[in-house]
């Protein structure tokens, strides 16, 4: 499940083309009247960004019935009898749609505690993205990051249309919240990221921007 094909190169959020600042390790929030029903009301953090293009895991969208633990069975990482003596922080891992490209595979978005040799991505300073099962393994048995979450596909972008979406008032983005990324309270973390920027979601109108 390696991950390093998708993500763009040339990264650096002080790095500027003629789009403007990359914004990898920040969030994208999707604006209110944003048509497209597979981000109406996303919080995405946004892993890559460059000429490139972008790529990013939304982190509010629950994947529907799907539990860690019976995934972990399905994956053999572990046996149906051993799911309740899964650590705490398996037990209640959040499995997400991260976005509707790829959804065959796992993306998980960790704390900076956790690092696979070639194949864990550090995104900035506390946040870091792995793709390949070892880190599953590792989660199973108490051994990962002290936060993570699993995401199941990944939204993207090719080049320059993440810049176009927000100039046509598409997204708002902001400094990243860890506990945006791996809050539980998955379902009220797109008010939550509005209100994080001074919006009242009920006041917000078409006008794009930014904090």
């Amino acid at each position: 499940m390696d991950v390093t094909r998708n993500r763009p190169g040339g990264r650096g959020k002080t790095g500027d083309d003629e789009s403007g600042r990359y914004l990898d390790g920040q969030m994208l929030i999707a604006m209110p009247v944003m048509e497209d029903p597979r981000f109406a009301q996303s919080v995405i953090y946004l892993c890559a960004h460059s000429s490139e293009g972008a790529m990013g895991i939304i982190v509010n969208r629950p994947a529907g019935s799907i539990d860690f633990p019976e995934l972990l069975v399905q994956l053999d990482i572990i046996q149906k009898a051993d799911q309740i003596r899964l650590p705490e922080n398996a037990g209640s891992m959040k499995v997400l749609r991260g976005g509707p490209m790829d959804t065959g595979r796992g993306f998980v978005l960790h704390s900076s505690d956790f690092f696979i040799r070639d194949a864990t991505l550090p995104i900035d300073d506390k946040i870091c993205l792995t793709a390949t099962v070892d880190i599953l393994k590792a989660i199973a048995k108490g051994a990962g990051p002290k936060h993570a979450i699993l995401a199941l596909g990944y939204a993207g972008w090719a080049p320059g249309q993440l810049e176009n979406e927000i100039q046509h008032n598409g997204w708002l983005h902001c400094d990243a919240d860890p506990d945006l990324i791996f809050g539980r309270d998955v379902e009220e973390k797109y008010l939550r990221a509005l209100r994080k920027i001074g919006i009242d979601p009920g006041m917000l109108s078409n006008e794009a921007g930014h904090a």
